[in-house]
Parts: C-alpha cells; structure tokens; sequence
C-alpha cells in the first residue's frame, strides 16, 4: 500500500483552488493509476447481475431493514460515539475554511452483503484500528464513511462539528492535499464490481449536503482519489460513475434551489429548505 495521508508530513501548502456552486453539470475530471486507501484483502467473486439485484432490492432511500438512508435535507450521520470509535491520539486540527474539493475513495475492502448498523459500525472501527495501529496515525483518516448498506458514519474527530459550522478538520485521506479537502471513504472494492443503489444514493445525497454546506460546484468540487495521487482508488467502476455523480448532484442543487426560489416567492416568504444537520454530538 502506498501511504498518502500526509499525516505526520509538511502538508500544509493548498495546491487546490476555491470553487463556488453554480449550475454547471457534467465536469469530467482526469485521472491517474495506482493502489486505493485500505490494503487490498482478497475478494469472493461478484457477478454484476448480483450486485444489480441488490440495486433493487434496497429500494429509494431506504435500507434492507427499511430504514430510511441519508438525504441531504434531513441528514442521518452516526457519531463517532455512536459506532464506538477510540479516544484519537490526538485532537484533529480545524481551520476556520470550508474544503474545496471532495476527494471519493473506496475502502479496498471485501465487498460484504451484510448491510446491516452493526456491521457498518464494525467497519468504522475496523478502519480506525488500521490507520492507527498499522499506519500509525492520530486517528481514522477520513472525515465520513458510508457502509454498503448506505449506512453514513463521522470518520475522524472533529470532523461533524466541524461540517456544521463551515469548517474543516483536517484529515489524513490524500497526500499532499489534506488541508484542502474533505474525504469519503465508500465501502468496497470497485475495480470491476458495481457499486450498490444503497451506497450510491447516500453517497450522492452525502456530496449534494457538502456542497450545499461549503458553497461547492460539484462539476468542479468532486473528484477521485486517483486525480491527486498515484492510486487506483476509488476503482474503475466508481471512479466511471463520478461524472454521473457530478450531474446528479447538480441536478439535485437545481432543484432545491428551483424549489427554495418558488417558496420565497410565495405570500410568505418562506423557505422550504430544512436546516442541513440536527443536533450533533460533538465528541472530537
């Protein structure tokens, strides 16, 4: 595996520039070859017809059990506290400036079928004990995680409260590029596999709330793993889709704005726009 969190390293340079939302869709973005964030474990054979299957089975927004997945107007993010993460090392630093890229990985793990809480918990903890333990990092290096059953977790400390107000805590997900953007890592492999309906739609619902909430253009703002550094990551099959990922995400910022313009119009004034987090648990 190559190291690329930087943690530990002179990283401090931003080499990416600011970007603003606007209603451009469909920005492709270049990419590189290489190895993706988690050492590659050995992986069962998947047939596509399979994982479409599942596509289906999981229905609109919603999990195998029914519960309702991430939406960016009403989002369900579980707390580090919640899925039972380690004290860090140390605390994650937070600067006072959104990110302006969104960097997409993917875990390089076995592609499980079980998509239930307790296993995407036990995924969170599985990779904050190998960034610390066999990394040798503060803490898990990226700032959300999304289980293949759609399941959207905090990642490193800080890192919620830190979306909430604006701000950034800087993680350990993409060398060189740490201090710059945010990071979420999808669980699986995607070298050939396709990615499944659950985690597809939590991850565009998880891209449209970050641009929503850092005032991104996701034509521009969303990007793979491999765009900054010698990896495969986030695999063939999901890095293919970001172009899809970018035009629904904009697709989605249009309407919202289309409907919040339409609302204001009304006798009222009003907007229909939900406030884009609840109460979080603030636990660093």
């Amino acid at each position: 595996m190559i190291a690329h969190s930087g943690e530990g390293a002179d990283d401090r340079q931003r080499t990416g520039r600011a970007v603003t939302r606007r209603a451009v869709i469909g920005g492709v973005m270049g990419g590189v070859m290489g190895a993706g964030l988690l050492e590659m474990l050995p992986l069962g054979t998947y047939r596509q017809n399979e994982a479409m299957a599942e596509d289906l089975a999981a229905g609109p927004y919603r999990g195998d059990d029914g519960r309702v997945l991430f939406t960016a107007d009403a989002p369900q993010v579980y707390t580090r506290a919640q899925w039972n993460a380690r004290a860090p090392r140390r605390a994650a630093e937070v600067v006072d400036r959104p990110p302006d890229h969104i960097i997409v990985h993917h875990t390089a793990t076995a592609n499980a079928r079980d998509r239930s809480l307790a296993h995407a918990f036990a995924l969170s903890r599985s990779i904050q004990n190998i960034h610390m333990n066999k990394n040798g990092w503060d803490d898990a290096g990226q700032q959300l995680t999304i289980s293949r059953g759609g399941i959207v977790m905090e990642g490193r400390n800080r890192s919620l409260k830190a979306i909430r107000s604006g701000d950034l805590a800087i993680g350990a997900q993409v060398l060189h590029h740490n201090q710059h953007t945010i990071g979420i890592e999808n669980e699986g492999t995607y070298m050939s596999a396709t990615v499944p309906g659950a985690l597809w739609k939590s991850l565009m619902e998880v891209c449209v709330w970050l641009c929503q909430k850092y005032d991104l253009d996701p034509s521009e703002a969303i990007i793979g793993h491999r765009d900054y550094n010698n990896t495969s990551c986030p695999g063939d099959v999901l890095y293919a889709r970001l172009p899809q990922l970018r035009r629904s995400v904009a697709e989605r910022l249009e309407g919202t704005s289309s409907q919040s313009s339409t609302s204001q119009g009304g006798s009222d004034g009003g907007s229909i726009l939900s406030p884009l987090l609840p109460s979080l648990d603030d636990l660093g």
